[in-house]
């Protein structure tokens, strides 16, 4: 799946973007019909530690699904993002199996 990653008021480094791109991927074993996925990983400009805005719009047919989690880390934030995305995909394809 191709992963479109931005990073906003920060330069994200290759590891950053490999491990969205990995976790990311996982979510295929759901749901196989993705057409494309955004990612936007924000640096918030406030002094809290919590300053990390991971969010994630997958476009699947006829529907996107958006998650927003702001964390202490991207990496944090990308693991509760995905985890939020596979229940929201395994729900849309039990949908789709009970109309058949």
């Amino acid at each position: 799946m191709k992963v479109n990653t931005q990073s906003v008021n920060f330069n994200a480094d290759k590891k950053l973007i490999d491990f969205v791109q990995q976790r990311m991927d996982k979510l295929d074993m759901y749901y196989d019909k993705v057409i494309k996925t955004e990612v936007f990983l924000k640096l918030d400009n406030t002094s809290g530690k919590e300053n990390k805005i991971f969010e994630a719009k997958v476009s699947v047919p006829g529907d996107s699904l958006i998650v927003k989690k702001q964390c202490k880390t991207f990496e944090e934030g990308t693991d509760i993002a995905v985890a939020s995305l596979e229940r929201q995909l395994k729900k849309k394809k039990e949908k789709l199996r009970a109309h058949f």
